[in-house]
């Protein structure tokens, strides 16, 4: 088995060179304060550290790594609400992100192409988990920036007949489209432009690249699923007003017919 990074003295010298490197450009560019790089090294060791101790734990048993999962599905709900500027409606986002999860890990483990273990789980739930997070968040974002700043074409499209999802779908539609660019363009380019984690974590791991590109292939194809699901169900809630904000200058549009 290969060795990278290997705990150690040498590894903790170059980090705290690599900081102190990190350190010496913000202060040469005046880039910020001097303290940013390190302060979030030191934040970066310690939460790294107590993950490590907690996962050694409870990747033992698959009990313990589904309520990891879950912790983390927590996190991503709480993250992508906050992205969303929502209020308390974004808490219809955790559909959203359960969808996107369900659709995708359900068929790798009942398939049996993912292992149901907790050291196969964690790792592909907890990567479909934060790329579906940041589609979800986005998609809510920049369909209600969308609905503030268009508020009179919903308006104009109201007074045409058109019932009040439809006229916030006709409006918010493109924003779905923005939210799943970047992983559609991380597959395409894949190989090309980037080697992502899942293939180095893979390669490094079991010295084989065939290996590691068949699990980075799985976890690319499943990221899109998830994604495709999440925004999807994501501006629906949006369009139907389940996920909204209150704005002075655009009072909320009537009740879904």
């Amino acid at each position: 088995m290969n060795s990278l990074a290997t705990p150690g003295i040498g590894l903790a010298v170059l980090c705290v060179v690599l900081v102190v490197a990190a350190a010496a450009v913000y202060r040469v560019a005046e880039l910020g304060p001097v303290t940013v790089a390190p302060k979030a090294a030191a934040r970066a060791v310690i939460q790294l550290a107590v993950v490590a101790l907690i996962l050694a734990a409870a990747l033992a048993a698959l009990w313990s790594s589904v309520l990891v999962l879950l912790v983390m599905f927590v996190a991503a709900v709480f993250t992508a609400a906050q992205r969303a500027r929502a209020g308390r409606s974004a808490a219809w986002l955790t559909v959203s992100l359960g969808a996107g999860l369900v659709a995708t890990l359900l068929p790798m483990l009942l398939s049996g192409v993912v292992p149901l273990t907790g050291v196969a789980v964690v790792p592909i739930g907890g990567i479909i988990l934060g790329g579906t997070m940041t589609a979800t968040s986005l998609a809510a974002r920049r369909a209600l920036d969308a609905l503030t700043e268009r508020f009179g074409e919903v308006e104009a499209a109201l007074s045409l007949g058109f019932l009040d999802r439809d006229a916030r779908m006709e409006i918010i539609r493109t924003s779905a489209t923005d939210a799943l660019l970047p992983g559609v363009d991380q597959t395409r380019t894949v190989g090309l432009v980037t080697l992502p984690g899942a293939f180095v974590g893979v390669l490094v791991a079991s010295g084989s690249a065939m290996h590691a590109a068949a699990v980075q292939v799985l976890v690319l194809l499943g990221l899109l699923l998830a994604q495709s699901c999440a925004v999807a169900m994501t501006i629906e809630l949006v369009a139907t007003g389940r996920v909204h904000r209150q704005h002075p200058a655009a009072p909320r549009s009537r009740a879904v017919r």
